[in-house]
């Protein structure tokens, strides 16, 4: 959850003891939860202001939890324990005060943050009689609710002047941070912007790991050096590439650095979360992403027979609509025919499967590779695109040839941008989906005099 805006979780599961201990787990929606712990930590005599203060602090200590994936980034399969050892009370089973579950009801979607960051703040409390600590003192908001503070107001006598109230966030499924799949050059997307935002804060407590230039949410060679000196330094696998144990053991030193899950957190800033590619997708959205998404769609409808297949237009309408809801029904996806980060995976997926079972060879063009090509990448795909730019050079000389000799080095890089000003897109040099699957219909148009391109004319049809 530490890749994006905090949210409500629907669920939350709790360990019944302590971390390693061989107790059961019991998962329950989050606004129950909330409920139990407060009916079992402050009493519901307290005046309103009081209770209203601690359900805040519990509210939010929980939502830190799960956003910085506490446990589960170390190899845990909860969100939390049952415990005031390491987190909070919480009695399974335990029936709740009716005075509180109404607050509860109201309050359990507002949690307090650090101005001027993101994250729920660490809102470390004790019960101020048998235990104190530097949080908030449970029986001293009795005392400050009956000398007339307000819920803030005790908040901030504990925290601070400079926290806020963030009033109805949204409730969602919670989702693991590490996106379900290895993550290598060519990779791209907002899971690539923050693994570079991560590294390259944590390289400011580990300076042996170099430092990447743009975290620009591409995978490049910066980004897979930094990576393969963080797995030396951590006494990971020295591969260059993001698996699940390297995602979470990135995310759990970027918590430990920054503080995240501490009352003195150094806090992540809005400009760290923010998105370089369009999160979510939906009906009537125009952009690249919409005709990537689309491009994805035409190449597993022409092997998926129960995927509807859709045209490129970069418009998301009702038959994007349609086919986004076919391929969610296939994958076992609720069939919103929105695009949410779940799809997304799901798709990259089902896609990378199709490019690692048909060959170029089978193919009249080949299938963008599905990761992206920039200067510095090199490999078979590198060559391809610069034989398809060599050959497309015979028609179209403001386009330079290249020799395909499978590095993309700046010659390639001033092609593909010729090209793309020639067709339209945005001159970047860098190849995705978009420019790949351009490049690929001039080609095929000029070499057959008709567009040939292999999700028009599949090898064989999957029908699952």
């Amino acid at each position: 959850m530490l890749t994006g805006t905090p949210f409500i979780p629907e669920t939350i599961t709790v360990h019944l003891g302590t971390p390693d201990s061989a107790a059961p787990n019991v998962t329950l929606d989050f606004s129950s939860y909330v409920k139990n712990v407060a009916s079992s930590e402050i009493f519901p005599t307290w005046p309103e202001n009081a209770l209203r203060a601690n359900i805040y602090a519990i509210t939010t200590f929980a939502l830190n939890r799960i956003y910085t994936e506490w446990y589960r980034s170390r190899g845990y399969d909860f969100d939390i324990t049952a415990t005031t050892q390491y987190d909070q009370k919480f009695i399974n089973g335990r029936e709740y005060f009716q005075n509180i579950s109404y607050l509860v009801d109201e309050l359990f979607n507002d949690y307090v943050r650090r101005q001027g960051t993101v994250e729920p703040l660490f809102t470390a409390f004790c019960n101020g009689t048998t235990t104190t600590c530097e949080g908030l003192s449970q029986w001293g908001t009795v005392d400050l609710a009956n000398r007339g503070l307000t819920p803030y107001e005790i908040l901030q006598y504990y925290y601070g002047s400079d926290i806020d109230i963030v009033k109805n966030a949204p409730v969602r499924t919670a989702l693991p941070s590490y996106p379900g799949m290895v993550l290598r050059v060519g990779s791209a997307g907002n899971d690539i912007r923050s693994l570079q935002i991560y590294l390259n804060r944590i390289s400011g407590n580990y300076p042996a790991i170099p430092k990447i230039p743009s975290a620009d949410g591409i995978y490049d060679q910066a980004t897979e050096n930094a990576v393969k000196v963080f797995q030396q330094v951590f006494g990971l696998s020295v591969t260059g590439e993001v698996d699940q144990a390297t995602w979470y053991r990135i995310t759990y030193i970027y918590t430990s650095v920054k503080k995240i899950a501490e009352l003195n957190s150094e806090g992540v800033r809005w400009d760290e979360i923010e998105t370089q590619y369009t999160e979510d997708l939906k009906i009537g959205m125009q952009s690249v992403e919409v005709s990537i998404l689309q491009y994805y769609l035409a190449v597993i409808g022409a092997y998926y027979a129960a995927v509807e297949p859709v045209e490129i237009t970069g418009y998301f309408g009702e038959k994007t609509e349609r086919s986004v809801k076919s391929f969610q029904r296939v994958f076992g996806l609720p069939q919103t025919g929105e695009v949410d980060r779940a799809t997304r995976n799901d798709l990259y997926r089902a896609y990378q499967g199709i490019v690692e079972s048909v060959p170029p060879k089978y193919t009249a063009v080949a299938l963008y590779p599905g990761t992206v090509l920039r200067e510095g990448v090199s490999g078979d795909s590198v060559k391809l695109i610069q034989e398809y730019l060599t050959f497309i050079n015979r028609t179209y000389s403001n386009i330079p040839a290249v020799n395909n000799t499978g590095y993309f080095g700046p010659l390639t890089r001033q092609s593909v941008t010729a090209f793309q000003r020639q067709f339209g897109i945005n001159p970047t040099g860098i190849v995705g989906a978009v420019t790949w699957d351009k490049i690929a219909e001039v080609y095929s148009d000029l070499r057959y005099s008709f567009d040939k391109r292999p999700y028009q004319e599949p090898g064989y049809t999957i029908t699952g």
